[in-house]
This record gives C-alpha cells, sequence and structure tokens, in this order.
C-alpha cells in the first residue's frame, strides 16, 4: 500500500519508500533549483557544436552551477566523477563527459541536476550536432512528444501508469522502444526518491497523484528495439542494437489542479532546433 508524507523544509527527510508531499516552500524551492537547471540547459544551445569536447561541456556546466550558488548534485554521486552526463547517439543515458568531440550528425542528450538551497533542479535535453539525418532528427522530436502527453497525464486524481501509458502509446505508434530499465523518480530535497515514474505501463494502475508530489518524467526513446546493455565503466546504458536513443526530462509538480513544470527554459528553448 503506497503511504504518503507531508514534509517541511524543517523535516528530516529519507529514502524510506514514502511519497513526499511538499507545501508552498518546497514549490519555491524547486522554481528556483530548475530554473537554474533549464539556464545552464539554454546556454548549452550556444555550445553543442561539431569539434567541442564533452569534458569542455562538463567544464561550463559546472561553472554555471557554481556561480548560480548551487553545486552539481552529480559531482560525487556514488563514485561520479562529473557535473553532468552526456550521451550521445547510441547512448542511452548516464554518458561520461571525456575528451570525445562531438561530429556532425550527432545527437547528445546533456542532463544537469544543480543543488540549490537544499533542492534538485533535475532536467535534460537533446542538441542537435551540426546537420543530423531526418530519421535523428524524427526521433528526438518525437521523444520530446512523448514526454509532454506523459506530463499531460499528471494530475489530481491520476494515477502514475498513465503517465507511462501515454508515452509508451506514441512510442509505440511510431515503431520505437521505450526503454524500461531506466525510469523517472520521485525528488525534492533527495536527488532520487519514491515513486519510481515508469514510460511503458497501463493506464489506471499505480499510485495515485496527490497535490504536492515531485517528481521527473524522462522517457528514453530508441529508434529500434528497448533493450539496452550498460558498459564496463559501470554507468554508460547504451542500446543493445546500437540504434540511436533520444532522452528528455523535465521535474515537475502535481498542483490542485495539474501540475507546474519546474525546469522550463527561460528563453523558450525546450527543444531542437534552438
Amino acid at each position: 500500500m503506497t503511504q504518503y508524507q507531508h514534509v517541511t523544509s524543517a523535516d528530516t527527510v529519507l529514502r524510506d519508500g514514502t511519497i513526499k508531499l511538499h507545501g508552498p516552500e518546497g514549490f519555491e524551492g524547486m522554481r528556483k533549483a530548475g530554473r537554474l537547471a533549464a539556464e545552464i540547459l539554454d546556454e548549452m544551445a550556444n555550445r553543442v557544436q561539431p569539434g567541442v569536447s564533452t569534458e569542455e561541456l562538463d567544464r561550463v556546466v559546472r561553472e554555471m552551477t557554481l556561480d548560480g550558488g548551487a553545486v552539481p548534485a552529480t559531482l560525487g554521486y556514488r563514485g561520479y566523477a562529473h557535473s553532468c552526463c552526456i550521451s550521445i547517439n547510441h547512448v542511452v543515458c548516464h554518458g561520461i563527459p571525456s575528451p570525445k568531440v562531438l561530429k556532425d550528425g550527432d545527437i547528445v542528450n546533456i542532463d544537469v541536476t544543480p543543488l540549490l538551497d537544499g533542492w534538485h533542479g533535475d532536467t535534460s535535453r537533446m542538441y542537435l550536432v551540426g546537420d543530423v539525418p531526418l530519421k535523428a532528427r524524427r526521433l528526438v522530436e518525437v521523444t520530446h512528444e512523448c514526454m509532454m502527453l506523459g506530463i499531460a497525464q499528471a494530475r489530481p486524481g491520476a494515477r502514475l501508469g498513465d503517465i507511462g501509458a501515454a508515452i509508451q502509446a506514441h512510442a509505440e505508434a511510431h515503431r520505437y522502444g521505450v526503454v524500461r530499465e531506466f525510469c523517472g523518480h520521485g525528488l525534492g530535497r533527495l536527488f532520487h526518491d519514491a515513486p519510481e515514474v515508469v514510460h511503458a505501463a497501463q493506464s489506471g494502475t499505480g499510485p495515485e497523484l496527490r497535490p504536492g508530489m515531485f517528481m521527473t518524467i524522462e522517457p528514453m526513446i530508441n529508434l529500434g528495439k528497448p533493450w539496452v546493455k550498460l558498459l564496463s565503466d559501470g554507468w554508460t546504458a547504451v542500446t543493445r542494437d546500437k540504434s540511436l536513443s533520444a532522452q528528455f526530462e523535465h521535474s515537475i509538480g502535481i498542483t490542485e489542479d495539474g501540475c507546474e513544470i519546474f525546469t522550463l527554459s527561460p528563453k523558450g528553448l525546450d527543444k531542437p532546433p534552438y
């Protein structure tokens, strides 16, 4: 049975399986963290181009996060040594920044999570590098549509499964694969918390959505089959069939009559082309 817990900033929060319900103070904290995260990704639209290394992009993310009064939540998380994740082409998620440079035709996901005043702003976007083939651009477009269709289901009284059902239906209508091994999650003062937000589900199932719930919706959609494998570095997940993969992510909060997206771009740069 799902357990819910009303929390304030004065409470000690634990990853104990309960779904946290936040008040106005939490919403304000998430707005600030989410805006900083979105501003960082807005800057990436100017930086992502052929010949730029992913470690250079990671450096900019780190500097912008610190300049914004936050710290990168990924830096040191379970031993991770970078300020963001950068996933190129057939990398599904958790790509590690390196000296590798972006090439014309690449598609790339950049995932950032500044921790600002105790709140996590978790978001990612896709970027097109140079002249990208039509099939790759279409995958990126449909993945963004999947995320937004999932977010449209996020309202009080709905079920968590409604989000995944909407995402799965749209992706599979285009004959794309929906990744099952990774999912969205609750967040707030914790980076990863209950509930798990799966992106392939049956409508009407799962916990009830209630005002004050914070979560990410972050579908990973493959051009081919949905299956992934983890590389030997322990982080990088790739498609088993080496097909392209795309992902978008927003952090949201359930309101009294719908939901609020905390990580919208201040410049309207939420999906390419930028």
